[in-house]
């Protein structure tokens, strides 16, 4: 029971130390000096495709240049919120030394082509973020969390050793560009060392049924979750990335990716309906978008995914640090936001706006234009800009002739935008072995395919409301670890 009769008291913050540190100021101007740095690399990188090794351990390549320009940007956005929104914390120093020790090594993991340096870079930033998770560590529920995320990351760097071990013992190489040299032929063995990397990677990302360690995360101050969101989970494209060469050997297995991809991205769109706050909404959204990612990756479109987690990562990190923004301010009289409903004019707009948009993007990239696994990626863009379409449709306080006029106008540009950084992702990617490797449609694709067509327009429809016990395994689904849930307002107040 709660003290309901005690008024809280507001006031301003005592003052506990008569200057700013200076290292948070320090750590945010060697971040963006950082990303100035990443900049002028990246545009070297441009036109070769050649490979810059250090020591044999480490390989700068495309795919390096590309993600030290995103890390370090959505690093220098944290270091520069943080420094007003971490302003009184006890432990503001250690929060920005996390912060920035969490950049450097994910700036080393990318460019990591030791198997051994690849797996401690692993470990260690699974490490460092669980720290971030539990920051608070007066408070019992923090500590949990960081407890269980701790759990996780090791797992996941375990099964990345024996994957990387399994490789090593089958190809002889102790390098990510040799296993990626090395004539891998599809073998039990392969296939052994190929499935601990995808659940290395599904945990680190989050994915179904890896997703409780995410939503046990909320006790991670906002910058961090945008962090973790953001950057955090992308590792598992990455990782799916730079082992292409070994991944697309099984047509089976690439299959495989695609399931579990569509699992998550169905059951995340579920799981965010039955979320009462901004935080575990944006979690389960997240849980979402990396099914996404891992189905374009199983489609054998890694650029297609890198350039997901990449727009992902600018949406959910200004998600995550202007969730304050949507708590609603208002009395219960007030007025609310007006949803409209879509009428056959709504329909026929989004449906024919998501079908040119389809269309528009495989003209632009040149991605479904042949009988492959490209009419896949091509029929996520139309499921993708309808779902977008209709929402805003529906929620746009404008008369509707001007609403759905404006949703073409709007979403076709935001199509040719996508397909644009698409194609210059993909060409920025230089020195990467395998970039797009399209599969062959087989009857089971086409079956996966209609099944998470019929999914989403079940979940569109809102057919799957009328299930009081879908209701309650959501729920179930999305409650996070024993000692986590924060039951009364005291519990976080106090911290």
């Amino acid at each position: 029971m709660t003290d309901e009769t005690r008024s809280p008291q507001v006031g301003p913050l005592s003052k506990t130390a008569t200057t700013t540190p200076r290292l948070p100021v320090a750590l945010t101007r060697v971040v963006w000096l950082l990303w100035m740095v990443s900049l002028v690399l990246a545009g070297l990188r441009v036109s070769s495709s050649e490979s810059w090794s250090l020591l044999g351990l480490f390989s700068v390549d495309g795919l390096t240049v590309v993600m030290w320009v995103v890390v370090t940007f959505f690093s220098g956005i944290v270091h520069s919120y943080s420094r007003r929104y971490m302003a009184g914390d006890s432990a503001l120093t250690k929060f920005f030394g996390n912060v920035f020790a969490f950049t450097l090594v994910v700036m080393a993991l990318v460019a990591a082509d030791s198997l051994v340096v690849f797996v401690a870079l692993w470990l260690t930033m699974g490490l460092v973020m669980a720290t971030l998770i539990g920051h608070v560590d007066s408070w019992r529920h923090a500590r949990t969390a960081a407890t269980h995320a701790r759990r996780s990351f090791v797992g996941s760097s375990a099964l990345l050793a024996v994957s990387f071990a399994t490789l090593w013992w089958q190809t002889g190489a102790t390098t990510i560009s040799g296993v990626a040299s090395a004539e891998v032929t599809s073998s039990v063995t392969v296939l052994f060392a190929v499935v601990m990397l995808l659940l290395a990677a599904m945990i680190q990302s989050a994915l179904l049924p890896f997703h409780t360690w995410l939503l046990s995360s909320m006790t991670a101050p906002t910058p961090a979750s945008a962090l973790m969101h953001a950057g955090f989970v992308n590792a598992g494209g990455i990782l799916l990335l730079r082992f292409a060469p070994v991944v697309t050997v099984d047509g089976g297995f690439m299959l495989a990716i695609v399931v579990a991809g569509a699992a998550s991205a169905l059951v995340g769109k579920l799981l965010k309906t039955v979320q009462t706050d901004i935080k575990s909404q944006l979690g389960c959204s997240t849980v979402g978008q990396m099914g996404f990612m891992f189905m374009q990756a199983g489609l054998g479109f890694f650029g297609a995914a890198i350039t997901h987690l990449i727009l992902h990562g600018f949406y959910k990190a200004y998600q995550f640090l202007s969730s304050g923004s949507r708590v609603e301010h208002g009395s219960p009289d007030g007025k609310r936001t007006v949803t409209h409903s879509t009428g056959v004019a709504g329909i026929v707009t989004t449906v024919l706006t998501a079908l040119a948009g389809g269309v528009l993007f495989a003209v632009t990239t040149g991605e479904g234009m042949a009988f492959d696994s490209g009419l896949l990626l091509a029929g996520l863009v139309v499921l993708t800009t309808m779902h977008a379409a209709r929402e805003t449709a529906r929620h746009t306080a404008l008369p509707a002739f001007l609403r759905y006029g404006a949703v073409p106008l709007v979403f076709l540009p935001a199509i040719a935008v996508y397909a644009s950084v698409y194609k210059l992702i993909e060409h920025a990617l230089v020195g990467v072995p395998i970039v797009t490797a399209p599969t062959e449609l087989t009857p089971v694709h086409v079956v996966v395919a209609a099944a998470f067509v019929l999914a989403y327009l079940a979940i569109e429809s809102g057919v799957y409301r009328q299930s009081t016990r879908l209701y309650a395994a959501l729920v179930n689904a999305t409650r996070p670890a024993s000692g986590t849930i924060v039951t009364t307002r005291e519990e976080y107040n106090e911290h």
